[in-house]
């Protein structure tokens, strides 16, 4: 039996609608490019057996907030998952089925653990695209008389009050940056995946691994094919891999896209030496 393609994989459940993408199972395609053979379904399969162990427990809660917080005891206490503190920028903590080994991560890949089980008991889960720090909100309409959305800190374990969530806010944004419920909105499953692999980017580049940025930069372009900084990274990437053919054009379509953009004169400035040296290749 032939093993699946991870590139293909993805490609596939990024043209989904964007309700219909299993989040754990996309993330678990983006690390199958790193581990040959992955066994996605195992994984997917743990996750499960997470929920399912927490299952009557968490049920047993007589308001959100008690599931909440008795999902946070399973799953930060009794399965041992924590933010990596020590190595923060190791890629392993981007990597869900390292995350699920390890019981390590950074709050994007923790928080894509909390969605994906508390989804599984019930619960009205989402990531939230927070400024420095991603978080998680677990929806309280429908769920019981007076109750609230809760925030959830999956790197710390930590149940967050709206005034602790503001201080955190501003703390990034400044005191002059509105705080809005716009701030706290559920973010969609592809902006969750982009900023998945744009955490994953940063950490290659920073390690000079610039092809295993440049795959980083492919995917995210599968989910938002028309991200004008996208293409302006992946462009520089091209650029210091001296493929300037490629380069080039997706500097060329970055500036179609984003011609006022602050970085547009430097990239218009860059063109001509890349363009001399595209046609030296050939």
């Amino acid at each position: 039996m032939a093993v699946p393609d991870p590139r293909d994989r993805f490609a596939r459940l990024a043209r989904l609608p964007d309700a219909e993408i299993d989040l754990a199972e996309a993330a678990l395609w983006i690390a199958a490019e790193a581990y040959p053979g992955l066994d996605i379904g195992a994984y997917l399969d743990r996750l499960a057996a997470m929920a399912g162990s927490l299952e009557a427990d968490v049920a047993a809660a007589g308001t959100l907030r008690g599931r909440v917080e008795r999902l946070n005891r399973g799953l930060f206490v009794e399965h041992g998952l924590s933010g990596n503190r020590e190595d923060y920028y190791d890629p392993r903590n981007s990597f869900l089925n390292e995350v699920l080994d390890r019981r390590l991560g950074i709050p994007i890949s923790l928080s894509v653990v909390f969605v994906d089980v508390a989804r599984r008991l019930g619960l009205d889960a989402s990531g939230i695209s927070f400024p420095g720090h991603f978080l998680v909100v677990v929806a309280g309409a429908g769920t019981g008389v007076g109750e609230v959305d809760v925030v959830v800190d999956a790197f710390s374990g930590a149940v967050l009050s709206h005034d602790q969530c503001e201080e955190r806010f501003r703390s990034v944004m400044g005191a002059s940056t509105p705080f809005g419920p716009e701030v706290l909105r559920p973010a969609a499953n592809k902006e969750i995946l982009v900023r998945m692999l744009s955490n994953l980017k940063q950490t290659y580049v920073g390690r000079r691994e610039l092809e295993s940025a440049l795959g980083c930069c492919d995917r995210i372009l599968l989910l938002a094919p028309d991200s004008a900084l996208e293409l302006r990274d992946r462009g520089l990437l091209y650029r210091e891999l001296d493929c300037f053919g490629a380069a080039v054009a997706d500097l060329e379509r970055f500036l179609a896209l984003a011609p006022e953009h602050e970085s547009a004169r430097k990239m218009e400035a860059a063109l001509g030496s890349l363009r001399k040296r595209a046609r030296q290749v050939h």
